[in-house]
């Protein structure tokens, strides 16, 4: 990334490529007493975005990225969140996060391994990325050529 980002912004940062990207991370393990580990799910709803350059709200609500990083510290025994190989990450498409009938604002990492179909390493989240977000883009050509078709 060459310049910091806005505090903000509608999501958390821009590939070289010009996807849009939002990071969300959850753990197991947390830095104060716990009975019992933390359950993992993530928020995901529609946000309205804020314009710097206005300093006004969009009026509508959607979800402002192309894809969505889910990131799980999944050690348990000692987590260290600066060690890569402790996150395991899930990339979905926030197509298919629209398209879901259940919860609109949260998702479980049960429905999310469903919607994602893997997982992905640190070394692999920029291949997993381009490649999601790529399939996304062809199901929205594939949907606006059929809406132009009839």
């Amino acid at each position: 990334m060459e310049t910091v980002r806005a505090e903000w912004d509608a999501f958390d940062l821009t590939t070289p490529d010009g996807i849009r990207v939002e990071v969300k991370s959850a753990a197991y393990i947390q830095s104060w007493h716990q009975v019992r580990e933390s359950t993992i799910s993530f928020r995901v709803q529609k946000t309205r975005a804020w314009s710097q350059a206005t300093n006004q709200l969009e009026s509508i609500a959607k979800r402002q990225s192309d894809v969505y990083v889910f990131a799980v510290l999944h050690e348990k025994t000692a987590p260290d969140p600066m060690n890569v190989r402790h996150w395991t990450c899930y990339v979905v498409a926030s197509r298919v996060l629209d398209a879901r009938t259940r919860s609109q604002h949260s998702i479980t990492l049960a429905s999310l391994i469903k919607e994602s179909g893997s997982s992905a390493t640190f070394e692999e989240l920029a291949g997993t990325i381009r490649s999601v977000a790529r399939v996304a883009w062809r199901m929205l050509l594939q949907s606006m050529a059929l809406r132009c078709a009839v």
